[in-house]
């Protein structure tokens, strides 16, 4: 059996994707100073890398699928297939500069722009009319304003870090989050793409189950009718209760839902309300 064969970035990314496989099913242990993870599973083969450089080497169809934000899908515009949206580590990438320049000022003169986005700043300031000279950055992008650059374009999460050290928000160019994606070449290959696929669709139940919990009670006969029309993924779960006293159900609702459906669900007369988590969904 061939392994497929799998980037999992460096940094902040991997703890959500370390986590998001173990509630797959597939526990990732890694050993220290070692780039190469076990994966609990025989046929995955996992590679730890910077997320600026998956979309690239999953171009060129070194592995097999990954995981990076789609910032740096288009940063590198590597051709890859993107499989899943994982919706966390959710970013922006934002023009900044210091707090007193204005419109006029930064039209006047030709800005040192300090960035680790060269291409997808390039284009953002091409298209706003900026003269520009770009100077590559490899982290802490922030500190170069105002003695080194009089803007930055770099990626944020709330903002504070930018307000910490005199600088605002001018513009968004893009907004970004984790991505599960594949090489195309992967994606050619049968055996590959159906793993692939598995594991899209073991992410999905995870995400599912994530957002969604049970609700189980017990209705008695006299007060089924009014309950009859129960919020649930399909139709919600009935058994009769021993000795015909009413009725057990199960429904699966969102969790967001949870505070406005107990107590209607109390109201109309449910009993012993039980709430738990869900592992996975698979729909």
């Amino acid at each position: 059996m061939e392994k497929l064969r799998i980037l999992i970035p460096k940094g902040r990314i991997f703890d959500n994707v370390s986590r998001l496989f173990s509630e797959a099913g597939f526990s990732i242990s890694m050993a220290d100073r070692t780039y190469r993870p076990s994966m609990g599973a025989p046929w995955l083969d996992a590679k730890i890398m910077k997320p600026q450089n998956v979309g690239e080497l999953l171009e060129l169809g070194s592995h097999d699928a990954g995981f990076t934000g789609i910032d740096w899908i288009k940063e590198s515009s590597a051709d890859v297939e993107e499989i899943l949206d994982l919706g966390f580590d959710k970013v922006r990438i934002v023009a900044a500069v210091p707090q007193d320049y204005d419109e006029v000022k930064l039209k006047s003169k030709k800005l040192v722009v300090a960035t680790e986005y060269v291409n997808i700043a390039e284009a953002w300031l091409k298209s706003s009319g900026y003269q520009y000279r770009i100077l590559r950055t490899y982290g802490a992008t922030e500190v170069f304003p105002p003695d080194d650059a009089d803007m930055i374009i770099d990626n944020t999460s709330s903002g504070q870090t930018l307000k910490d050290n005199g600088l605002k928000i001018i513009g968004t160019l893009l907004e970004s989050s984790t991505r599960f994606v594949a090489s195309r070449l992967a994606l050619a290959n049968a055996e590959k793409k159906g793993r692939i696929e598995e594991l899209e669709m073991l992410f999905r139940a995870v995400m599912n189950g994530r957002e969604r919990v049970m609700l189980e009670m017990n209705i008695p006969k006299e007060q089924f009718e009014s309950l009859s029309n129960l919020p649930a993924m399909r139709s919600p779960t009935v058994a009769p209760l021993y000795g015909d006293a009413g009725y057990a159900v199960k429904i699966a609702v969102n969790k967001n839902e949870v505070p406005d459906i107990i107590p209607k669900l109390k109201k109309l007369g449910a009993l012993d309300i039980v709430e738990y988590d869900l592992r996975k969904v698979v729909q």
